[in-house]
């Protein structure tokens, strides 16, 4: 068995290639970039994450972003293996929630021994040559010089064979119930609108990462310095205590520094799972979104506005779109040029944003119908919900706070390219639409600001909105007469100004 899932890492086969795509999805991308002083981008890499989106027997649907890293082996195998050991018969609608978590926690597991198991070849060649290595020594004989040089060029080879893991969010939907698997610091939202009229968004699970409380005091009780890795902020290259593959930290971690005191493997595989979560009468979205996509908009804008912000951009463009593909798409280009901005502009947190990792976002609908791809926000009557920020607090109290959020009415000019909308805390004016409210539910403290730091995606009015007229115009916030004069003035041949420019 090991053999053939190695000649399948190999080959260009998928074990997954007969499941039927799921249409109700859509993924966006983008690789990682690295600004010079110019502005300028170059990719340092290939791109390293993954996904899936499948629709299996029996209402079943699986999705999943993996956020690879040291290279792309352990996510597309994770992402392939895993659908495998999920949708093909192993789930049906008589399971029980018990039942799915306990399969979804078998599935991690197998894909985590038959990672290994396709690299125990390499990894066993690969601690033989280091025995045969000799010392450095000037007196070593040109022969054993050139024998250690083979040995060390091989050993490279090896290691970039066997080295690189990833950090794994997926979603499961069965009898319309949703389960969330969470290994690793990628994040899934969950924005819906209840019965009352209210949008609730939810970040389902925190990341398994290195200023989490939990998964410190779970390393605490291996026999790791928790403050140290708390202080140290990554354990061999990355900030997550959970991964998939990463032979560095599974078989060797005696020999990190970090890890060493740890009674027993201290970075794991195993999920942490959410649900099950009813999904009857749910009308909204749901968002698996990569670790590289967060950081970079946490970087841009601060941790306190990135749930805020990508739901917002997801209702603006899902508003808009002709497609999922291309709102998700829309989404994540959103995100990069957000990044690369920050960065140009020598602002406080252009320090933070001089390079960004590989991005995804996934987007799958609940009950939602996409806008004409040919009107405007306004036009085809969308209301732009809003997050609370999410907050890094430890706290585990319930905070909900409510916003309110007023589009303009249509007729109203707005900016269509980048959709953005007026921030309210009140009543609809007359000439409005009605008040959408947002109620941001989290299982962690949330800050309650509606307000957005510098470069943020909203920006405050005035408490009395402009009135359009008889004809759904507005008046102008600068008032250009001035300039019609003088232009009139330089230009007229005997023709009026009114003829010219102005409005008429």
């Amino acid at each position: 068995m090991a053999a053939q899932r190695r000649n399948l890492m190999q080959s260009h086969e998928s074990w997954t290639d007969d499941l039927p795509l799921c249409q109700m999805c859509g993924v966006g991308t983008a690789p990682n970039c690295v600004y010079g002083p110019d502005g300028k981008g170059t990719q340092s890499h290939t791109n390293e994450d993954g996904h899936l989106g499948f629709r299996g027997e029996d209402g079943c649907f699986l999705y999943g972003v993996f956020n690879g890293y040291d290279g792309s082996r352990v996510a597309n195998f994770a992402s392939q293996c895993l659908t495998a050991e999920l949708l093909l018969g192993q789930l049906n609608s008589s399971h029980t929630d018990n039942d799915v978590r306990r399969i979804l926690t078998q599935a991690f597991d197998v894909v985590e021994k038959s990672y290994f198991e396709t690299i125990g070849d390499a990894l066993a060649e690969k601690a033989d040559l280091s025995n045969y290595l000799l010392p450095h020594n000037e007196n070593v004989s040109f022969h054993h010089s050139s024998q250690n040089q083979k040995f060390q060029e091989r050993l490279k080879e090896l290691e970039q064979e066997v080295s690189g893991g990833a950090t794994a969010v997926v979603a499961l939907i069965l009898n319309n119930k949703l389960y969330i698997a969470n290994v690793g610091s990628n994040r899934a939202l969950l924005c819906k609108s209840s019965s009352d009229g209210q949008n609730q968004v939810l970040q389902i699970g925190r990341p398994h990462s290195t200023d989490n409380d939990e998964e410190l005091q779970r390393l605490a009780a291996l026999g790791v310095d928790s403050a140290r890795v708390r202080q140290a902020g990554q354990i061999a290259g990355q900030s997550s205590t959970r991964r998939l593959g990463d032979y560095r930290v599974k078989f060797n971690y005696n020999e990190i520094d970090l890890l060493s005191a740890a009674k027993t493997r201290p970075v794991i595989a195993e999920p942490e799972i959410h649900g099950s979560q009813s999904l009857d009468s749910v009308t909204g979205f749901l968002l698996l979104m990569s670790e590289g996509l967060i950081n970079a908009l946490e970087s841009a804008h601060g941790p306190e506005q990135a749930n805020q912000e990508i739901v917002a951009m997801v209702a603006a463009e899902l508003a808009q779109a002709a497609s999922l593909e291309a709102a998700a798409q829309s989404v994540v280009d959103r995100v990069k040029r957000v990044h690369h901005d920050v960065y140009v502009s020598g602002r406080q947190r252009a320090t933070y944003c001089s390079r960004h990792e590989d991005m995804t976002l996934l987007i799958r609908t609940l009950n939602y119908v996409l806008a004409d791809g040919a009107l405007t926000p306004t036009q085809g009557g969308r209301i732009y919900p809003v997050s609370v920020p999410y907050s890094n607090s430890q706290s585990t109290s319930k905070t909900s706070v409510t916003l309110s959020l007023v589009m303009p009415s249509q007729g109203t000019l707005t900016n269509g390219t980048n959709t953005a909308s007026t921030l309210e805390e009140g009543t609809p004016t007359p000439g409005q639409s009605p008040t959408a409210t947002l109620q941001s539910t989290n299982t962690q403290t949330q800050s309650s600001s509606s307000s957005s730091g510098d470069g943020s995606l909203f920006r405050q009015r005035g408490s009395q909105a402009a009135q359009p007229d008889e004809t759904g115009r507005v008046p102008p916030y600068v008032d250009f007469s001035q300039f019609y004069r003088l232009w009139g003035s330089d230009h007229s041949d005997g023709q009026s100004t009114q003829g010219g420019l102005g409005p008429q």
